[in-house]
């Protein structure tokens, strides 16, 4: 086995285990909300709201499981049908009061968690793999790592 292919068996190894990791420190945040669904939150709070079927497409998922899962969030008040002023026929998902609170609060904890971790991270290496992250989120059909 190459240098390379071994690197990219540990990056690989590693990357689950961050994911593995992403998606249990997301439920301790806050138990109801899943990484999954923060990250749909996200998404919405981003763009300003979007339709279901754009969430769907942009992390290639299947309409059903956007379904539940905005089904879910609806539910629990943290989001909202509204009809598209341009096209009364279209409903845009946008986030409740609720949700843009649970929203920030998870985001917090999130980014401290983050900065803990890091903290004794020299800054030229934070800067690097920053950059290593976004070029590698780049290449990818839908830049998350939920798929």
């Amino acid at each position: 086995m190459t240098t390379a292919q071994t690197a990219v068996e540990t990056i690989q190894r590693e990357m689950t285990a961050f994911a593995r990791r992403a998606r249990a420190s997301a439920g301790r945040m806050h138990p109801e909300l899943s990484l999954v669904s923060y990250t749909l939150l996200g998404h919405l709070e981003e763009r300003g709201g979007c339709r279901a079927t754009d969430l769907a497409a942009h992390y290639a998922l299947d309409k059903s499981t956007v379904s539940r899962q905005v089904a879910a969030l609806e539910r629990a008040g943290l989001i909202e049908r509204r009809l598209d002023p341009e096209d009364h026929r279209v409903q845009v998902l946008h986030l409740t009061e609720a949700g843009q609170g649970i929203l920030a609060q998870v985001t917090r904890s999130r980014r401290a968690a983050f900065q803990e971790q890091l903290a004794d991270w020299p800054e030229a290496d934070l800067v690097r793999f920053a950059g290593y992250l976004e070029r590698y989120n780049a290449g990818t059909s839908t830049g998350s790592a939920d798929d």
